[in-house]
C-alpha cells in the first residue's frame, strides 16, 4: 500500500483529509496526467466517472471533473452506476480511465475514489506510486492546461441501460426465469437500478427491497453486510432466492430458498463446480484469498480442481488469476471475478451465474452450496492507531503460535491489518464453535493490549 492508495483506492471520512475535495481535484489532475504520458500530442483524455448514492459523492464527482478538466481532459458523467458498471463503461467507450467514488460497504459517512484503467482493469501499482507523487507534490500546477485548452464534461444518459444489456447476456439464452421467483437487496446504493431491471427483463418474478437511497441510508442495517430483511422477505414471499448487494454493487451474498446465508466461498464453490462439470473452468482452478475458509480447499479436493490462495483484496486475486491462467475467482466477502465475462468482480453478475447454475441443475440453492462444509469461524476486528509488521509484536506472535499449536492442525489462524480501514482482522478457524471463539477472543485482547 502506498501513502494515499490502499488495497481498493483511496478511502476516508469524507470532507476530510484525503477524502476531501482539494485531493479529489488533486487526483483528477494527476490521473490524466499519467494516462496521457504515453499517447499522441494532439490526443484529448476522456475519463468516465461515476458514484454510488453517498450524500458526498456530488462533491467527489465535482472536484474530480474540475481536476481533469483543468488538465484538458473530457469527463464523460455516468451518475449512479455499480462500480464493475463503470469499469465496463470505461473500457467498451475506449475511454483512458474511470473514477468511481464509492466506499464500497462502509457506511455513508466515508467514501472513496478507486480508478480503472481504460482497459477495465484497476490501476498497477507503478502507476498508483506515480499518481501519489504528482498529489503529493508541487509539479501539478505547473502542468495545468492553458485557458485555450481546457477540458470539458458531458452528462452520458444511458449509462444503466448499456450496463444492463451487458449484463443481460451474460446469462445463457437457452435458459428462462420465467416463474423463477428473486427477492433483492440493492443496500440503497448503486445496483437500486440496474439490478431490479435485469431480473424483470430475464422474466423472473422480483421483490425489491433497500431501493430508496436518500444519501444517508447506504448499507445502513441492509445490503450484503446485513442480510436480516433479505432472509425474511425470501421466507415471506416463497423465493427461490434472496441476492444482496453492497453500496456499489461488487459483492454478492445470497440468501437460499430456507433463509439461510450463503457465503462468497459458498458461491465460488457453486460457481466452480458447475464449470468444471461443463469443462469451462479455466486450468481446473479455483482462486480466493487466505481469509477463504478451510472448507473451500477440502471441496476443491473433493471435486477434482485445484485451489490457489491469494493475498487478501480482489486485485491480488486478480493479479493472481491472470499469472495462473484461471477463469474464476474471488473472496468470501462476496467478489467474485468471472474473468471470461468481466475485468472486475461483479455482484450482479455474480448473481446471474448462480441463477443460472440453479436452472441449469434444477437444484435449490440450499442442495448446491451444500457441496462445501463450512468450518466454525470467527472473525474479530480490532481498532487500531498503529500498524506495525505482526511479526515484531513478541506478545501477539506468541498468541498465535500457541493458538496454532494448540489446534494442531485441525483449524488456522489469520491476523492481518485492514488494507482500507484502521482495523486489525483476527480470523480462527477451528473444529468447534467454543474453541475457535476462544482463541479469536484471546488473540483480539492480545492485539488491544499491544497496539490497540
Amino acid at each position: 500500500m502506498g501513502k494515499l492508495f490502499g488495497t481498493d483506492g483511496i478511502r476516508g471520512e469524507a470532507n476530510r483529509y484525503p477524502m476531501d475535495a482539494i485531493t479529489a481535484f488533486r487526483l483528477g489532475q494527476a490521473v490524466t496526467h499519467v494516462v496521457r504520458r504515453d499517447k499522441p500530442a494532439a490526443h484529448r483524455v476522456r475519463i468516465v466517472i461515476g458514484k454510488d448514492t453517498r450524500i458526498s459523492g456530488d462533491m467527489l464527482e465535482s472536484a474530480l471533473v474540475a481536476g481533469v478538466t483543468s488538465m484538458g481532459g473530457n469527463v464523460e458523467r455516468v451518475g449512479v452506476l455499480p462500480t464493475p458498471g463503470i469499469a465496463y463503461m470505461t473500457e467498451s467507450m475506449r475511454a483512458d480511465a474511470g473514477f468511481v467514488v464509492s466506499a464500497s460497504h462502509n457506511p455513508y459517512q466515508d467514501n472513496g475514489i478507486k480508478v480503472f484503467a481504460g482497459t477495465g482493469y484497476k490501476l498497477s501499482d507503478e502507476d498508483e506510486h506515480e499518481i501519489e507523487e504528482l498529489i503529493l507534490g508541487d509539479r501539478l500546477d505547473s502542468l495545468a492546461a492553458a485557458a485555450h485548452d481546457l477540458g470539458s464534461a458531458h452528462r452520458l444518459e444511458d449509462a444503466v441501460g448499456r450496463y444492463t444489456v451487458f449484463l443481460k447476456n451474460t446469462f445463457p439464452r437457452e435458459l428462462s426465469m420465467e416463474g423463477f421467483k428473486v427477492v433483492l437487496d440493492t443496500g440503497n446504493g448503486a445496483t437500486y437500478q440496474v439490478g431490479p431491471a435485469i431480473f424483470r427483463e430475464l422474466g423472473a418474478q422480483v421483490t425489491v427491497i433497500h431501493d430508496e437511497p436518500d444519501g444517508y441510508n447506504i448499507n445502513a442495517d441492509c445490503g450484503s453486510q446485513h442480510t436480516q430483511d433479505l432472509r425474511a422477505a425470501v421466507l415471506a414471499n416463497g423465493a427461490n432466492v434472496g441476492l444482496a448487494f453492497d453500496g456499489d454493487g461488487d459483492r454478492l451474498i445470497a440468501v437460499d430458498e430456507l433463509g439461510n446465508e450463503i457465503t462468497g466461498d459458498q458461491i465460488l464453490v457453486v460457481c466452480a463446480n458447475q464449470l468444471h462439470a461443463e469443462g469451462r473452468l479455466r486450468n481446473d482452478l479455483l482462486v480466493s484469498t487466505v481469509m477463504s475458509n478451510l472448507g473451500m480447499t477440502v471441496a476443491c479436493e473433493k471435486y477434482g480442481y485445484k485451489h490457489h490462495a491469494a493475498k487478501v483484496g480482489d486485485r491480488y486475486v486478480l493479479e493472481d488469476m491472470r499469472r495462473l491462467g484461471a477463469n474464476l475467482g474471488g473472496e468470501d466477502s462476496g467478489h467474485v471475478i468471472f474473468l471470461d465475462h468481466h475485468t472486475t468482480g461483479d455482484g450482479e453478475l455474480t448473481a446471474l451465474q448462480v441463477v443460472a447454475t440453479m436452472l441449469k441443475t434444477g437444484k435449490p440453492l440450499s442442495e448446491l452450496a451444500a457441496a462445501m462444509d463450512v468450518f466454525p469461524q470467527v472473525l474479530v476486528n480490532i481498532d487500531v492507531q498503529r500498524k506495525p509488521a505482526i511479526d515484531t509484536v513478541p506478545a501477539l506472535v506468541a498468541a498465535i503460535e500457541q493458538a496454532e499449536t494448540d489446534l494442531a492442525g485441525k483449524g488456522r489462524v489469520l491476523v492481518r491489518y485492514s488494507g482500507t480501514q484502521n482495523l486489525c482482522r483476527v480470523m480462527v478457524e477451528g473444529p468447534t464453535k467454543e474453541l475457535t471463539a476462544r482463541y479469536a477472543a484471546s488473540i483480539a485482547d492480545t492485539v488491544r493490549a499491544t497496539i490497540g
